[in-house]
């Protein structure tokens, strides 16, 4: 049966019959390449991602590690158009032609789909190891990863359609005029998004950070892709622009590492020399005494018009606003003491009135003194002071 089989076979050339240009024998020949061809292709993907799985299992984050995820993440009809393509092979031009343009197709489609998933892959680390500081920056990032995903997706558009043999060179320079026309038209909301970028990757400051831009003060709440709102100290919520908020000068607090604390005190003029000198040492011992800070100097500093000035200076290691508070009214009350056991006592404005009487006269009751003054003896009903 067999031999007649063949013996038929070779008698009608069966074999030999053209279907669209080529063969029976070939197109047998290409169903039997792409057959082998689909499921070898995906065995040997998922056999190359798992070998590198196994290298990243002990070192997430490497490159390794999401080269297996982009091979897991291989479309079904990619590895079909690779076959596809194999069993073109064995049927010549214009069928190889075609499929190899389709397998480029497919391939462009794939690395848009990949480059994705790397964006998402980078931008998710680092908003994982940087949320805890940064809770604002999941903003940010998805602002970031939708510009790099359509940044990707144009250019695998262009590439598509240079690949179809369209003139792209026109529709490129439109493109460019009209969003030349479109930034004009949206400058400013433009850079109020950029500013957003440099605010979150550049980080002056980040949500939690006490912070003063001009005679504004508060506590940063939210960044967002055009505005930071900062909740101010007497309650309301202050909203700024955030290129308006990047052209300031902005002071955040709560990137200080210590706090140089300067204040001033004044002695009354009859305090005396030997007292007067024993008041810095005092100073130091008080400041010292105190808890988290760290005494630099204290100094007689000048002669004020109703007290004898002292200037002082000492740093707080914590920068905490309250500790900052608590510590200079520990200072203040020891000071105070130690002031009281010495006898020395604080100065207030004060103005001391010399009258001095032509002659050396006594004045006579009623009579006018120098300057204009008047000297009267006690009202009706006031006790003498004698």
């Amino acid at each position: 049966m067999r031999e007649q089989l063949s013996d038929f076979l070779a008698e009608s050339d069966l074999l030999q019959w053209e279907f669209l240009g080529n063969s029976l024998l070939s197109w047998g020949v290409a169903a039997g390449i792409l057959i082998l061809a689909y499921p070898g292709l995906r065995f040997t993907l998922s056999m190359v991602a798992g070998r590198l799985e196994q290298l990243s299992a002990h070192t997430p984050g490497r490159v390794d590690e999401i080269l297996a995820k982009l091979l897991r993440k291989t479309k079904s009809f990619l590895i079909l158009l690779g076959a596809v393509w194999l069993a073109s092979l064995a049927l010549g031009e214009p069928w190889s032609d075609r499929a190899a343009v389709l397998l480029k197709l497919g391939f462009l489609i794939q690395a848009g789909l990949w480059a994705t998933d790397v964006v998402i892959w980078f931008l998710e680390r680092y908003r994982t190891q940087h949320l805890e500081e940064d809770p604002g920056a999941t903003t940010a990032i998805g602002a970031m990863g939708f510009l790099l995903r359509v940044v990707v997706w144009a250019v695998i558009l262009l590439t598509v359609l240079s690949l179809l043999d369209f003139e792209i060179g026109p529709a490129l320079a439109g493109l460019g005029v009209g969003g030349i026309a479109v930034a004009l038209a949206i400058q400013n909301i433009l850079g109020d998004l950029f500013a957003s970028l440099s605010i979150i990757f550049d980080r002056p400051f980040v949500i939690g950070d006490f912070i003063i831009v001009g005679s504004d003060v508060g506590t940063v709440e939210h960044v967002g892709l055009k505005t930071t709102r900062v909740r101010a100290l007497s309650g309301e919520q202050l909203i700024f622009s955030n290129s308006d908020l990047l052209s300031a000068r902005v002071r955040n607090f709560k990137r200080m590492d210590e706090r140089r604390i300067l204040f001033h005190f004044g002695v009354q003029y009859d305090t005396g020399y030997d007292r007067l000198r024993r008041i810095p040492d005092v100073v130091r011992e008080a400041v010292e005494a105190a808890p988290n800070c760290r005494f630099d100097r204290a100094h007689f500093a000048e002669f004020g018009d109703s007290s004898l000035d002292f200037e002082v200076v000492y740093f707080m290691t914590v920068p905490d606003f309250a500790s900052y508070r608590d510590t200079q009214q520990a200072i203040n009350l020891e000071l105070y003491r130690r002031m009281e056991e010495m006898g020395v006592s604080f100065a207030f404005p004060t103005r001391t009135l010399h009258l001095q009487v032509d002659g050396g006269v006594p004045p006579v009751e009623g009579a006018p003194l120098a300057g204009g003054a008047v000297e009267r003896g006690p009202s009706e009903g006031e006790a003498n002071p004698e």
